[in-house]
């Protein structure tokens, strides 16, 4: 007795069937292996080894620079204000020097331009003390630089006579190598400006 022959579709069907599942499983397998391997990447990438002193390997988690950012330029920004308006008639030209290094020419110009103004021979004159109250700074983060905003009180103290005024500037900031002492958070003021200054009580 002959073997009857199958059914051409049903024999392609099936086939077709083994074909897409075949591809759909390779797909799978595919797509399984690119998840390891960037899952595995990532974890490297925020982690390094120590080794210690008996051979052991000590896990270490690293922070990104981005998750730091807000930090660094919140504390540069402060440590600026302070030298640049916390001064005296003793410490004024120390302070200004570290503010000159956590700037760019921009902060070069206004200190310039204040000196050329008689601020500082003023400052000697009179012995007077100007001592900052508050640094408070907004940071908006952009692509290479971020721009920043930040208003200063402080006083001025003539003696019997202390003034207050509060100081509005802007800028940005941008990264640079770090140099200690000179500029440890490794950032820079560009485009720095005094917008507005205001005095708020005697």
């Amino acid at each position: 007795m002959k073997t009857p022959y199958q059914n051409i579709y049903n024999v392609l069907k099936i086939n077709r069937f083994i074909v897409f599942t075949v591809v759909i499983c390779g797909m799978l397998c595919n797509i399984f292996s690119l998840w390891t391997a960037f899952s595995t990447s990532e974890k490297a990438s925020n982690s390094a080894f120590a080794v210690n002193t008996d051979g052991s390997i000590i896990p270490l988690k690293l922070v990104t620079q981005k998750e730091n950012f807000m930090v660094e330029a919140l504390a540069h920004l402060s440590l600026f204000h302070q030298y640049f308006y916390n001064i005296d008639a003793s410490n004024y030209e120390k302070n200004l020097e570290k503010a000159l290094w956590l700037g760019n020419s921009s902060v070069d110009n206004l200190y310039r331009q204040k000196k050329a103004d008689g601020v500082y021979n003023r400052l000697l004159q009179y012995s007077l003390v100007q001592k900052v109250i508050s640094i408070d700074s907004k940071i908006e983060e952009g692509e290479g630089n971020s721009t920043f905003k930040t208003k200063v009180v402080f006083e001025i103290n003539r003696g019997a006579i202390v003034d207050i005024y509060e100081l509005v500037s802007s800028g940005k900031l941008i990264p640079v190598d770090r140099q200690f002492p000179h500029n440890p958070h490794g950032l820079l003021i560009t485009d720095y400006f005094e917008n507005s200054l205001r005095k708020i009580s005697e």
